[in-house]
């Protein structure tokens, strides 16, 4: 029998940044309490897990705080490495960037993003350049549809050039935060 479960909204205490959504139920809760870091219930294992006992990306947590029904949990943390298993800091990351991190943790055979990779940081920033002039070229000699398309490479190489750096978007977005204040 599956225990009461509570929906356990998991944000990053410094962003703000929404990073999962996991499930807690009263022994879930008892240890993230007693240790400070987050621990859940694995509703397809059904048994308990502490976030990060295999990847080793651990949630210390910040603050924990109920819904006024109780039957949702906000835990503030501090991440130890992406949430998300794909790699991602956030499993709320655009689909695009789950999958291009996803494909650079793994590097499935065939794979075009882990072929870009293995070639290293040059050859993608060298996509990037070709696809950005791509991009302008589209913008004052074609039509939308072409428009579209060159900046759907332009996003997907800059992705795999963030990957190639180790980086996340999210790193992105924190920047344009900053910048507008």
């Amino acid at each position: 029998m599956q225990p009461d479960l509570r929906a356990a909204i998991v944000q990053d205490a410094a962003s703000g940044r929404v990073l999962m959504l996991a499930w807690m139920d009263d022994d879930a809760l008892r240890l993230t309490r007693e240790t400070g870091e987050a621990h859940f219930f694995s509703r397809s294992r059904k048994r308990l897990w502490r976030k990060g006992e295999t990847s080793g990306n651990t949630l210390a947590v910040e603050e924990l705080r109920e819904d006024c029904d109780g039957d949702a949990i906000l835990v503030r943390v501090r991440p130890a490495g992406p949430a998300c298993h794909t790699g991602a800091v956030s499993c709320f990351a655009p689909w695009l960037w789950r999958t291009v991190a996803e494909r650079a943790a793994t590097r499935p055979a065939g794979s075009y993003v882990a072929s870009l990779l293995e070639a290293g940081v040059e050859a993608a920033a060298r996509k990037v350049g070709e696809e950005a002039l791509e991009v302008a070229l589209a913008a004052v000699g074609e039509d939308d549809e072409r428009l579209v398309s060159e900046i759907a490479d332009l996003w997907f190489h800059t992705y795999v050039l963030l990957a190639a750096r180790g980086l996340d978007p999210a790193a992105v977005e924190d920047e344009l935060r900053r910048r507008s204040g």
